[in-house]
């Protein structure tokens, strides 16, 4: 046996804020064939400099697999990080160092699972609510509206990055299974849906507004179409200009820019003829 596999390689903490301080790279030099691969694997050289720093094959090894197409919320990059890291430094403590179509696996494996529950958390529940109260103290000319944004959105991201990346690298190769046991994967990542959702939910009531001023007389009686409608359900209209959107998103593949065009000049239209109220 060759003295670099007698030799035994710890990850300290120091290794640990290294990496977590690099990891904000996670999107530099993002492309659209890796995405988040030469961040990925600048967050990792430290590291990989330090377990395979004798071994230039298997140096070069760590770089290309780290180098491989990757993409996850930003947020939560950090536990597939630590797991990674856990998974390295075992692969440079053993013997014939073969552990990196695993190391590959175990970070493709985690991407599709983990991608609903980030973004579903950050992109549709923390944002919307930090832009939503930031919005409204702004709106009062309040300085607070865009100071509360940024501790809001940034307060959760900054320990979910920290605290991610020590509990990865702490639960290491047994994560999966972990995981699997008792569908506990599942069931977050459900959870995540129903709260993403709610959150939606509440902001398009909240903050889409679509009024009719049409009104028709019949006889004495004047009809007004937007309290029929409220008393039918009220917020109705902002619900079914939402979902419509959404569908045309989702379902139809129509770029959000196009989507933004055409709600101006509709609205504009329908506003100068009265059928919109405008406020």
């Amino acid at each position: 046996m060759s003295e670099k596999n007698i030799k035994q390689y710890e990850v300290t903490k120091k290794d640990l804020k290294k990496i977590f301080w690099r990891s904000f790279c996670h999107e530099a030099s993002y492309n659209a064939e890796r995405q988040q691969a030469l961040g990925y694997a600048y967050t990792l050289t430290p590291l990989l400099k330090k377990l395979y720093g004798d071994d230039k094959k298997a140096m070069c090894e760590a770089c290309a697999r780290h180098s491989e197409f990757f993409n996850l919320t930003v947020q939560i990059n950090n536990f597939v990080v630590g797991i990674v890291t856990a998974l390295e430094e075992q692969n440079a403590n053993s013997d014939d160092r073969n552990m990196g179509p695993t190391i590959s696996a175990v970070k493709s494996a985690l991407m599709g699972p983990l991608a609903p529950i980030g973004d579903t958390f950050f992109w549709g529940c923390f944002r919307i609510v930090a832009a939503s109260i930031g919005a409204s103290l702004a709106l009062e000319e309040s300085i607070l509206g865009p100071i509360l944004f940024l501790v809001l959105f940034n307060v959760p991201h900054l320990l979910v990055r920290w605290f991610g990346l020590t509990l990865g690298y702490k639960l290491g190769g047994n994560f999966m299974s972990y995981m699997a046991e008792g569908g506990l994967l599942q069931r977050l990542t459900e959870a995540a849906y129903v709260v993403g959702l709610m959150v939606i939910g509440g902001m398009s009531a909240s903050y889409v507004n679509l009024t009719f001023g049409l009104e028709f007389n019949i006889g004495e009686s004047a009809i007004v179409v937007q309290e029929i409608l409220d008393s039918i359900f009220k917020g109705l209209m902002p619900l079914i200009a939402t979902l419509g959107m959404a569908y045309l998103m989702r379902k139809k593949d129509v770029k959000p820019a196009i989507i933004i065009l055409a709600t101006i000049i509709i609205g504009l239209i329908l506003g100068a003829c009265g059928a919109l109220v405008v406020e």
